[in-house]
């Protein structure tokens, strides 16, 4: 038992580390960096991604009062969120690679409760971190706190129909990952279509470019997923079970 403890705690570290190392620091900003989209596509992605999150608000509040004793594994999400997705390598002008973190929250309280959490982190890494931006941060909301916790949801109770709890967190935390940022490569082919193919060809030259570093980011985010999952199971049964998600 204590063999199996240091072998997950150094599988963590590991990939930890690895998510670390690979992520550069530069000045240009994560997610869509603020003022990048032109005013008509900013205001269409916040008008967008508003109503997710009021009714994200509401799921929020309604855990909360029911269930108080599981604010700390809603904080737990939010900052397992933050701390991934502020990891970044540079990928296309005004935008980079990253993890996102959204997986683990989604799985846990849904994917309305993660709008909001991941909406936060967007909007105190805007702020604190200049990071995305407030002028964006409805496009960015869209992309990783709305599409990718609805995507990791979504796959998560498909794989779970086959009986295997750790093959659906890793696929949702992966696939919550890729998805984030195909939605972002939309978001500037729409904002920014190519002269010669228009939408269309600029997609498939962001997405080719985000793909270098997204693929590898999302195969290691789901790999952790996995890892924090069990370590939850070990130290969090009680919240695990009272949110009916311990699968013998």
């Amino acid at each position: 038992m204590r063999t199996r403890k240091w072998m997950s705690l150094a599988a963590m570290a590991g990939l930890s580390l690895y998510l670390v190392l690979g992520s550069a620091t530069p000045a240009q900003a994560m997610h869509i960096a603020e003022g990048f989209l032109p005013v008509q596509w900013a205001a269409f992605w916040w008008a967008i991604s508003l109503p997710f999150f009021a009714f994200g608000l509401r799921s929020l509040t309604r855990i909360t009062r029911q269930n108080p004793e599981l604010k700390l594994l809603l904080a737990l999400a939010g900052a397992f969120t933050f701390v991934l997705s502020a990891l970044k390598l540079p990928s296309v002008t005004g935008s980079c690679s990253h993890p996102t973190g959204t997986g683990l929250g989604a799985i846990l309280f849904g994917p309305a409760v993660m709008t909001v959490l991941g909406g936060l982190v967007l909007l105190f890494q805007a702020v604190l971190l200049a990071h995305g931006g407030l002028t964006t941060l409805g496009a960015n909301l869209f992309s990783m706190a709305i599409v990718g916790p609805f995507v990791a949801y979504g796959i998560y109770h498909l794989v779970l129909r086959t009986g295997n709890q750790k093959a659906a967190i890793f696929l949702a935390s992966a696939f919550a990952n890729l998805l984030t940022y195909v939605t972002t490569s939309i978001q500037l082919a729409l904002a920014f279509p190519a002269a010669t193919g228009g939408v269309w060809a600029a997609f498939l030259k962001f997405a080719g470019i985000f793909a270098l570093t997204q693929i590898p980011l999302a195969i290691s985010e789901g790999l952790l997923t996995v890892l924090v999952w069990n370590w939850l199971q070990t130290y969090n049964r009680t919240e695990l079970e009272t949110l009916n998600l311990m699968k013998t």
